[in-house]
C-alpha cells in the first residue's frame, strides 16, 4: 500500500463499509426527526384527548402517522444493505 494502489479487496471492504454506514445514517435520522416531530405532535394530543375523550381516536392516529417515517428509513436501510 505504500504505492498508493488498492487491491480489489480493499475496494469491496470500503464498498461494504459505507453501504452499512448509510443504512445506519438512514435509519437513526429518520428516527431522531420522528421523535422531533413526535414531540410536539404528542403533547397535544394528550392535551385534547384530557379535555375531550371522543377524540382519542383521532390524537392517536396522529401520533402513529410521523413513525411512518422510520419504516421508509428502515426499508432504505434494508435496500442498500442487501
Amino acid at each position: 500500500m505504500a504505492d498508493g494502489t488498492m487491491t480489489l479487496e480493499m475496494i469491496q471492504a470500503s464498498q461494504g463499509g459505507l453501504k452499512a454506514l448509510g443504512a445506519g445514517l438512514a435509519v437513526g435520522l429518520t428516527g431522531i426527526a420522528t421523535g422531533v416531530a413526535e414531540m410536539g405532535i404528542g403533547s397535544a394530543a394528550v392535551g385534547a384527548v384530557a379535555e375531550d375523550k371522543d377524540i382519542f381516536g383521532l390524537a392517536l392516529l396522529l401520533t402513529v402517522i410521523p413513525e411512518t417515517i422510520v419504516i421508509f428509513g428502515l426499508v432504505v436501510a434494508l435496500l442498500l444493505l442487501f
